[in-house]
């Protein structure tokens, strides 16, 4: 465990003073915190501590208009530009369903939230930014010259914290559901029954629940008929093809707090470094190529005939990010999408682990 003290939150904004370019996220690695304890630094300068209700905040985003809705884990950053609108509320989960800001949202691990105000030559920036207990982003909404500055101010009145100290206290790492570790006991047999059966993508996690399996482990398992193993650049091959052919896919970045969805087509991709960008009108990604470690196609029966999607890992197991081809509940797959994931380049599969 890191026994390194702290710095203390003057030290903090000194250290931002000093590296004005570099990002929050990079700088508060170099100072050993978290981001959330960076931002909290800076209460009473630029920032604002704000309750992370999520409910209130969603309703009161819808009148704030267009923004930029940010969600990211480790590797891949997502942002969409659009209006949060068909707002569903819940304490568990929670929804925005709008046409260009797709959300499914998990309030529980939302810990802390913070308004903030950055300078930028003559312009202010202004944002709203949520993390778990852990001070690890969950969630951003960037204003936009078109955003209601009015509707802002008043919803950050509404969530502000009495709480204003430039401390926050962190629970440090907070361990993944979806990663389990160590050897499985579930039975083959039981899991390719339990699959074979799925008539819905969402009965998915619930399998891998009761089976007490990772999603990385149930696809080693259950055989090449429902998951193959792709070569590493099978992502990037098939932007292209995507891309080339204006097919609308589906593509989710997710961390324990927001999943960020984009449905429709990607025109703009720019690889740079070890970065794969889609750099589109009201859709941004950015996907580190190297943080890759296994690709894998994944077929699922639902009532509407079996989907196919790819799923990109990490090498702790995590998923880094999902695609399918676009549909809705309802309809079929994708024939052009279908083609696709089966013809990505393939490589053969691990055993089981």
């Amino acid at each position: 465990m890191d026994q390194r003290v702290k710095p203390a939150p003057h030290e903090i904004r000194r250290a931002r003073t000093e590296n004005p370019k570099t990002r929050e996220r990079d700088l508060a690695a170099q100072l050993g915190i978290s981001e959330a304890e960076l931002i909290a630094a800076h209460c009473g300068d630029g920032v604002v501590r704000i309750e992370p209700r999520v409910n209130d905040l969603l309703t009161g985003l819808e009148a704030v208009g267009e923004v930029m809705a940010l969600t990211r884990n480790e590797s891949a950053v997502h942002e969409k530009i659009g209006v949060y609108d068909k707002i569903v509320t819940g304490n568990h989960n929670a929804m925005v369903l709008g046409e260009n800001i797709d959300l499914r949202i998990f309030p529980k691990v939302w810990a802390h939230g913070f308004a903030v105000e950055k300078r930028d030559g003559d312009d202010i920036r202004r944002s709203l930014q949520f993390f778990d207990a852990a001070g690890e982003a969950v969630h951003k909404v960037h204003l936009r010259p078109g955003s209601s500055l009015y509707a802002y101010q008043k919803l950050v009145a509404a969530l502000e914290s009495s709480n204003q100290e430039s401390t926050i206290d962190i629970s440090g790492h907070i361990p993944d559901d979806e990663v389990h570790g160590g050897e499985t006991t579930a039975n083959l047999d039981d899991l390719r029954d339990r699959w074979s059966r799925l008539t819905d993508v969402h009965q998915f996690f619930g399998m891998l629940k009761t089976l007490k399996l990772s999603r990385r482990q149930a696809v080693r398992m259950v055989g090449q008929d429902y998951a193959w193993l792709l070569d590493n650049d099978a992502v990037r091959v098939m932007f292209h093809h995507a891309s080339e052919g204006e097919m609308p896919i589906m593509c989710f970045v997710g961390n324990r707090g927001c999943i960020q969805i984009h449905s429709g087509p990607v025109k703009s991709i720019k690889p740079m470094g070890p970065w794969i960008n889609v750099l589109d009108e009201t859709f941004h990604l950015h996907l580190r190529t190297d943080h890759i470690h296994e690709v894998w196609a994944v077929r699922k029966p639902t009532k509407d005939g079996h989907v196919t999607s790819l799923e990109v890992y990490d090498a702790d197991g995590k998923m880094i990010i999902q695609f399918f081809g676009k549909r809705h509940e309802g309809e079929s797959e994708r024939d052009d999408w279908r083609f696709l994931a089966e013809h990505l380049p393939r490589i053969p599969s691990p055993t089981a682990a």
